[in-house]
């Protein structure tokens, strides 16, 4: 093969790969911690507490979801990673119409069934216009693979408070996969 065929194949291989990508290219004009939240029980919390943590796992919840299960899963590894720089935070949503009425039935529904310790936030919608302004910053910086699909997608934010990656539904949180990224980024 000579070389301007070659350097046309690069430039083709090039091409595809950056039209194909389901990542934007990212400027995080703002990270994680430039948000805040309502948590469940009412209590406004500015994320900037958490620049601390190493890791963040970011997952939309629902109740009646076939998934739920999945709290079980994010329990542990809250349990086992939390106080080695892990953030578990669930964020109760019905954008799926599969979540509960009200928030004091979304945190009775999570400490009676899966002893839930982790913070959890307000309902709120994570996909389209109304869709809470963190998850707008996550398909702006990180493309349609940071919108949730469906109930217990994952976003697994770095220590820089930006998108290191972004699981669907079906992984689970205790899955090699993500388990791997989260000590990668704890031993950092």
């Amino acid at each position: 093969m000579n070389f301007k065929k070659f350097e046309k194949l690069i430039l083709i291989l090039f091409l595809t790969m950056f039209f194909f990508s389901n990542k934007t290219l990212a400027n995080y004009e703002k990270i994680f911690f430039d948000f805040s939240v309502e948590l469940v029980d009412g209590k406004l919390i500015n994320l900037e507490k958490f620049k601390n943590k190493k890791a963040i796992l970011l997952v939309n919840t629902a109740s009646y979801c076939g998934f739920t299960n999945q709290y079980n899963d994010m329990q542990n590894i809250w349990d086992k990673y939390g106080e080695k720089g892990l953030l578990v935070l669930a964020v109760p949503s019905n954008s799926f119409n599969q979540e509960k009425k009200n928030e004091s039935e979304v945190k009775e529904f999570c400490e009676v069934n899966f002893n839930i310790t982790f913070p959890i936030t307000s309902i709120y919608d994570v996909k389209g216009d109304n869709a809470h302004e963190i998850f707008k910053w996550a398909k702006k910086n990180h493309g349609k693979s940071a919108v949730p699909k469906w109930n217990f997608h994952k976003i697994l934010i770095n220590q820089e408070g930006k998108i290191e990656e972004t699981f669907s539904s079906f992984t689970k949180p205790k899955s090699k996969k993500i388990i791997s990224k989260i000590e990668s980024l704890l031993d950092s």
